[in-house]
């Protein structure tokens, strides 16, 4: 999965950053408004950290501009402890929820790991397809009672695939939810991880569309 973190105080995006990637995820960021409203308009996020005071444009402004573009992306707000109207105002301009500053890291990555489940239309606990059940937290995945390491580009390529189960992904597509924009992407890349992952989860269980690209679950 891929997220976006907009915040303007270096430090704490860094952190955030680090944080979110050693949980799975592919992490862009940027501390303008400006940029972050483009990011968001261009890349298929699955959910977005957004601090309010941004330069360039305010956060949120890039939140309506978001919203009135029709773009669903779960938004974790970020606001100044004690300032209860930016809540409010974050809600009214399309936020799907919000942490006050300081906040706890763990936190934060469990409230938008759940946001991210229910805009799936997911509930809590492994993700379950055909057997291969997949640990969101500790990144394994179990398949016949043997559970597998994946590492940690073959975790964000199998839980796109599972959480996309039936459907057909094209290569471009599983490159914007694996990678951030400061990936290095060779040609072949998605069809070396898809081996790898074959022979952890079966062959069966990853379909090539020739043309088209591939299709999670069992023929």
């Amino acid at each position: 999965m891929r997220v976006l973190v907009v915040e303007d105080d270096e430090s704490l995006r860094s952190q955030l950053s680090d944080a979110l990637s050693k949980s799975g995820y592919a992490v862009d960021g940027t501390g303008n408004g400006e940029s972050a409203e483009i990011y968001g308009n261009q890349f298929p996020y699955d959910a977005v950290i957004l601090d309010l005071g941004l330069p360039g444009k305010p956060g949120l402004d890039v939140l309506r501009a978001w919203r009135k573009r029709g773009n669903t992306t779960p938004v974790i707000v970020l606001t100044a402890r004690g300032q209860w109207h930016e809540k409010v105002d974050g809600f009214d301009a399309g936020a799907d929820d919000y942490l006050s500053k300081p906040f706890y890291m763990k936190e934060l990555i469990a409230r938008m790991g759940a946001l991210i489940r229910r805009s799936q239309g997911r509930t809590q606990g492994p993700l379950a397809v055909e057997g291969v059940e997949l640990d969101e937290e500790t990144q394994q995945v179990t398949v016949n009672g043997t559970v597998h390491r994946l590492t940690g580009v073959e975790f964000r390529l199998l839980r796109a695939l599972m959480l996309n189960r039936g459907r057909v992904l094209s290569k471009e597509r599983l490159e914007e939810h694996v990678y951030d924009l400061d990936a290095e992407r060779g040609s072949n890349v998605i069809e070396v991880y898809i081996k790898r992952l074959r022979d952890k989860v079966g062959k069966e269980m990853i379909q090539t569309r020739r043309g088209q690209g591939y299709v999670f679950g069992g023929q």
